[in-house]
């Protein structure tokens, strides 16, 4: 029995450390998952809150000559609202994971990108919303 051991000769100290080693890398792998799931349920938000954005746009454009005319645009603006809280929503969930999160080999969006994200695509409807109410189609 020389320094180099077999497999049959480790001794239970060697083994609960591969043991151990193994189910540290099985905790490592399933933070990277949890982060790459992370990010994906992240864009199924984004996803859904531009839908309710854009549910708000079509609703607009079909029901538009409803009298009076700020029925419409209050409806549409209601789904626009729902999508900003969305996005919203979505950065702070998306976030907090991000930040409880250790990457071990995943290379995850930071929580800055998040914020960017949401932060240009509630920008960006909110500026629909007042576009809806201060244009003046021709009839």
């Amino acid at each position: 029995m020389g320094d180099d051991m077999s497999d049959n000769e480790k001794t239970s100290n060697d083994l609960a450390e591969d043991r151990t080693d193994l189910a540290e890398d099985r905790t490592d792998w399933a933070e990277d998952r949890t982060i790459m799931a992370n990010e994906r349920t992240f864009a199924g938000w984004m996803r859904t809150g531009l839908a309710s954005v854009g549910i708000g746009l079509g609703f607009n454009a079909l029901f538009g000559k409803l009298e009076p005319t700020w029925v419409p645009k209050a409806i549409a603006t209601m789904f626009i609202l729902v999508g900003i809280f969305i996005f919203w929503a979505a950065q702070r969930n998306g976030c907090e994971v991000q930040v409880r999160m250790n990457a071990h080999r995943a290379s995850p969006i930071k929580p800055t990108n998040l914020r960017l994200v949401a932060g240009l695509m509630a920008l960006a409807s909110f500026l629909l919303a007042i576009g809806m109410w201060t244009i003046d189609l021709p009839d």
